[in-house]
């Protein structure tokens, strides 16, 4: 009985088989699944591959990267203080308004650091304001208000004064306190590095300006002078209409001058002769002039946060970038 089932099942295959080889018998084709398991045993979509960007789309922009460490120095340009040391070699020079109707300084270096800085001097309210565009500079000062210093330390800057890095400064012999203290640079920790937003811009100048071959700016006790050199192509600086130099350097000459004009209020901090100290307001906006060239560019400036960088634009709104080299931005009184 076995025998006979089984040839029954051979013989029904083979049938089968036949059939199949005739065509009589129709097999669904094979069909390669378009989903896969996922590890729930849901199903996921087949990956895809990005396309190929077009020949003809412009390449992505890179994201714009932090520039070198920034390091910021109260400079002394009272007459008994000068020649200053060092600050030919900064990328950037404030002039701030201070006590008494004078002036200060504030050097900016970025690209290269000389040996020695000085005379250093103190910290400004106008600093903690100023200098957070660049990011988190280190600030070189010899002291401050005692009203100020706690604002200073909780401020975005790096403190890097002579109370906390008291190494890196020394006393010159050639000068009487408190106009002979220096900074070496080399000494100090470094500050944050130049926020990108903050980078100079530099190239051609826009179209229009006035031709200006000499420039003065007017604090109450102080002025500010800018002659251009044609064969030098630079601004020759002149303080309180003599020629100002640097003693490692030679004349100071930038090759290009801001004037910003700012609203400047005092605040409740005096010196010790009772003068209020005043605070120059460099986040807002307001009127400016560009002096690069030999000529003179009507501007606005533009700063809507503290740390935002300072943007300079003509009237109609193009940028206005700066010639090679030095930049100097006066902080000057608005309404002057």
């Amino acid at each position: 009985m076995w025998r006979r089932l089984l040839f029954i099942v051979a013989a029904g295959l083979l049938a089968v088989s036949l059939l199949v080889a005739l065509g009589v018998v129709p097999v669904p084709p094979l069909r390669e699944s378009s989903d896969t398991a996922g590890p729930s045993g849901a199903t996921n979509p087949p990956p895809t591959t990005a396309s190929p960007p077009s020949p003809s789309s412009p390449p992505p922009s890179p994201a714009p990267t932090a520039g070198p460490p920034v390091l910021a120095v109260k400079v002394d340009n009272a007459p008994v203080a000068r020649p200053p040391v060092g600050i030919g070699a900064a990328d950037v020079i404030y002039v701030e308004p201070v006590e008494g109707g004078m002036s200060r300084l504030i050097a900016v270096f970025g690209s290269h650091k000389p040996p020695v800085v000085g005379p250093v001097r103190s910290a400004r309210e106008t600093d903690l304001r100023l200098l957070p565009q660049f990011g988190h500079p280190a600030l070189a000062f010899s002291g401050a208000a005692p009203e100020l210093l706690p604002r200073v330390r909780s401020s975005p800057l790096r403190s890097v004064s002579q109370d906390r890095v008291p190494r890196a400064y020394f006393r010159g012999e050639s000068r009487d306190a408190p106009h002979n203290l220096f900074v070496r640079p080399a000494e100090l920790p470094p500050g944050g590095r130049w926020a990108p937003d903050a980078r100079l811009e530099f190239g051609p100048a826009p179209p229009g300006g006035v031709s200006d071959g000499s420039h003065t700016v007017h604090y109450t006790s102080a002025t500010m002078g800018f002659d251009w050199a044609p064969q030098q192509e630079r601004w020759l600086v002149s303080l309180d209409g003599r020629p100002f130099h640097a003693a490692d350097s030679g004349r100071l000459s930038p090759s290009t001058v801001v004037v910003q004009r700012v609203p400047v209020v005092n605040s409740a901090i005096t010196d010790v002769l009772g003068n209020p100290s005043p605070v120059a307001r460099t986040v807002g906006e307001g009127r400016a002039l560009v002096l690069r060239d030999g000529r003179a560019f009507e501007a606005r400036w533009s700063r809507p946060a503290p740390e935002a960088a300072t943007t300079y634009t003509t009237p109609s709104g193009q940028p206005i970038p700066f010639a090679p080299g030095q930049v100097w931005v006066v902080l000057a009184p608005a309404g002057r």
